[in-house]
């Protein structure tokens, strides 16, 4: 193993983003306590708070992402992407890494090619079913693609891809007993309840806010509990609308922190499909509702839930028919034990385990290569 490797990790936007890389960052640590380890993320994103509180050195570029409804911000695109480029390509002149790693993001694109360029090996964690079209132009020159999700071959030449999973924040497992007491004391539950998970991610997703608060206001009482996380872009508006509309029942969070004890609480979870939340559903053994995001590229989340839906390891609820289905799905799915059992057995026998320590010892291979 080399001593003293330097490694470049680009990537983020979201946590869906953040949270693997950071445990790939800390695997590696794990594995050589002397490598110097930098983050490359988009300037003015979550990233840039959430890599230094985990004790990460990291640096912007100005890169931002193709707006779907007409924008003058899209006009700018052309020139932030040409001026990432240029601090991309500073960044790893300065800091002269031995290997770079993406993990999707509006950064990991500028700066993986600019590693390109500059004879930097470099490697991809593809965290989707359905690769991206900069992942897929990046694929050909990289060293390894570690992937979550067979038939990759799809997209990336077939010697260069890797079954990893997707690194999961520490903590994340099988609940125990003890673990489901814990829950039930953070979250103030009543223990006589089953009780349902809500999260749209750490920016919040509409569609899922709205049925919740279209379903609290219809029902006073309620013989769940229900622990909801609205993402950062819509606590405002749904804490005013809590007291407007006070249910005991409910319990109502901009972000979770805890998410293992979360997951502990939860009977049934409705979410998002991001792939790094559905590895961590994968080990949490959780039964779950998926409503993927329509406003993602390629439609990946939609790819991603069925690759679990398909195999009846979930339910799949799509965005625009989930104002009339999605809580009544879960109020059945609930109190249906078998069900939700049936559905914990199959998604558990999906789980990729211990995926950051195996992406960390594929970057320490090539990095000494």
């Amino acid at each position: 193993m080399k001593k003293g490797m330097k490694i470049i990790i680009s990537g983020g936007g979201t946590g869906g983003h953040i949270f693997p890389a950071i445990s790939v960052a800390n695997a590696l640590r794990e594995a050589a306590p002397d490598c110097e380890i930098l983050f490359v993320g988009a300037a003015g994103r979550m990233e840039m708070e959430r890599v230094p509180a985990a004790g990460y050195k990291i640096e912007g570029l100005p890169v931002a992402g193709l707006k779907r409804s007409l924008s003058l911000d899209n006009l700018k695109l052309p020139f932030k992407i040409l001026r990432s480029l240029r601090i991309a390509g500073k960044i790893i002149k300065n800091f002269k890494p031995d290997v770079a790693v993406g993990v999707g993001g509006y950064a990991s694109g500028p700066l993986l090619w600019m590693a390109g360029r500059k004879g930097i090996p470099y490697l991809i964690q593809e965290q989707n079913s359905f690769a991206g079209l900069t992942n897929r132009l990046l694929g050909k020159k990289a060293e390894k693609i570690c992937v979550a999700y067979e038939g990759m071959e799809r997209f990336f030449p077939a010697d260069k891809v890797i079954l990893t999973g997707n690194p999961v924040r520490k903590g994340i497992v099988k609940a125990t007993p003890e673990m489901k007491e814990r829950a039930a004391t953070l979250y103030s539950l009543n223990r006589d309840k089953k009780t349902l998970l809500i999260t749209g991610g750490s920016l919040g997703a509409g569609t899922l806010n709205r049925c919740v608060m279209n379903w609290v206001q219809e029902n006073i009482e309620s013989d769940i509990n229900i622990i909801w996380q609205t993402g950062k872009y819509y606590f405002e508006k749904i804490k005013e609308f809590n007291s407007l509309n006070p249910r005991s029942y409910v319990k109502c969070y901009e972000f979770l922190t805890d998410m293992d004890l979360a997951f502990a609480a939860a009977d049934v979870v409705i979410s998002r499909a991001g792939a790094g939340t559905i590895s961590e559903l994968c080990i949490a053994a959780k039964a779950v509702i998926f409503v993927p995001s329509p406003n993602v590229a390629e439609d990946h989340q939609t790819h991603n839930a069925r690759s679990l839906s398909d195999k009846g390891a979930a339910l799949l609820v799509p965005d625009n028919m989930a104002d009339d289905e999605l809580m009544n799905a879960a109020m059945e799915l609930i109190k249906d034990d078998i069900k939700v059992k049936e559905l914990e057995n199959r998604i558990e026998k999906m789980a990729l385990r211990d995926s950051a320590e195996v992406i960390a010892r594929e970057i320490i291979k090539t990095s000494t290569r």
